[in-house]
């Protein structure tokens, strides 16, 4: 185990990179393979979303129920927990024999992959000083890149290789193996139970929510997740309806996307720990709004579609770490999973109204075109509109608690578990 000596930083966020990857992974891979197991099984092809749908519930449900008791207990340990049932779910899914059976694997799924991602985030919050942490975010919400760019392209190839059961059982193989890395490699991480302030360690779910941080920081979670999912689940079908890209090109634009978010998310950590989160966080909502314009209201026909992806990527990558790394300061270290499992639930159900917002303005017109986006585009850019004020307003409180938090904290109390200077080449 990994008690007693120092870890590696570099080390740590690359397992908690690992556990996102397969986490995002398994989600992510489910609504491509929907045709290939809605045949397979015969499973009517309205019902996909349902099913698509079952993990986020469950994720949302989780997260409020994990805000009750994770931080009760050693995060590792945890986070060990999360991905053995997460592995057991997806395995499930592969077994699965019909429509209920498959949900009930998805939702199992569900249930154990949000804490598992509120228990990461959390693990590096308290792992990675403040100074470092946009860095190590963003390398870690890289996972979702790589996921986009290699992961679901190989899940599709295995697919038609061995069958759609196959990437349920090749997921589940690789998160025993990242379990497996959390157990063994990962250190303990107890400096949320160890600390010298019990009563922290008592504050209740209706407690923490009656924060005022705590309350901008949820409110500012749920804005940027409807900004982004009142767009994301059409853009496929508008590029190729309204625009009339083509169906076999799709894969490079997302390809090029996801290159781009990957990059993104490594330059914007840093960025985000030398300039602030407001700072950058507004670049990127300014960005957003402007490719949002451009190419849902405005679309000029001579600007290739996966220029339009790369833009779209950029201006999310950059909002969404500032507003990561902004937020995994706003909680106190021992009520920190507690926090993050919250916000899980937050973001799992702003994605969804957001989704469904995006329905309600839609409409199939007769000639094949998606109606209705620039009013799902004016949506998007309101919402995001109101980012750069809510990053101002929590990045400032955050600020000007720590300073208070530091003459009044000798140093010593940093960390829960050393990290290795070897860790920091940058430094």
């Amino acid at each position: 185990m990994a008690t007693g000596r120092q870890v590696s930083e570099r080390a740590v966020v690359f397992l908690i990179g690992a556990v996102q990857f397969v986490n995002i992974l398994d989600f992510v891979m489910v609504m491509p393979l929907g045709p290939d197991f809605a045949k397979g099984l015969g499973i009517a092809a309205s019902h996909i979303g349902t099913i698509g749908g079952a993990y986020t519930a469950a994720a949302s449900v989780a997260g409020l129920a994990g805000g009750y008791f994770l931080d009760r207990y050693d995060r590792r340990k945890a986070l060990a927990v999360s991905m053995l049932g997460l592995v057991v779910a997806t395995a499930a899914g592969g077994l699965a024999t019909g429509l209920t059976t498959l949900l009930l694997a998805r939702v199992a799924a569900g249930i154990f992959g949000g804490p598992a991602t509120s228990l990461s985030l959390s693990i590096i919050a308290d792992l990675v000083p403040v100074e470092r942490r946009g860095r190590a975010l963003g390398a870690v919400m890289g996972a979702f890149s790589v996921a986009s760019i290699l992961g679901v392209p190989l899940a599709l190839a295995m697919a038609e290789w061995g069958g759609w059961r196959m990437p349920f059982f090749v997921v589940a193989g690789l998160g025993l193996l990242v379990a497996a890395g959390a157990i063994f490699l990962l250190p303990p991480v107890r400096g949320h139970l160890e600390q010298a302030h019990p009563a922290a360690r008592k504050v209740g779910v209706l407690e923490l929510l009656g924060r005022t941080d705590v309350q901008l920081s949820y409110l500012m979670t749920a804005v940027v997740m409807m900004a982004s999912f009142v767009i994301i689940p059409n853009i496929s079908a508008y590029v190729q309806q309204n625009l009339g890209y083509p169906r076999e090109s799709l894969k490079l634009a997302y390809f090029v996307g996801g290159l781009v978010s990957f990059a993104t998310l490594r330059v914007a950590g840093p960025m985000v720990d030398r300039h602030g989160a407001f700072v950058v966080g507004t670049v990127g909502s300014v960005l957003a709004v402007v490719s949002t314009d451009v190419g849902f209201v405005h679309y000029p026909r001579w600007l290739p579609v996966p220029v339009l992806f790369m833009a779209f990527m950029l201006a999310m990558g950059m909002r969404n770490v500032a507003y990561n790394t902004l937020t995994s300061r706003v909680p106190d270290n021992p009520v920190r999973a507690r926090f993050m499992s919250l916000q899980s639930a937050i973001q799992h159900m702003a994605a969804a109204v957001g989704a469904f917002v995006s329905v309600k303005l839609l409409t199939d017109l007769p000639d094949g075109t998606l109606g209705g986006m620039p009013w799902v585009a004016g949506v998007s850019m309101g919402l995001t509109l109101l980012v750069p004020p809510m990053l101002w307003v929590v990045e400032r409180r955050v600020r000007s608690r720590e300073r208070a938090r530091a003459l009044a904290v000798p140093p010593a109390q940093g960390m829960a578990v050393p990290l290795s200077p070897e860790a920091h080449p940058h430094q």
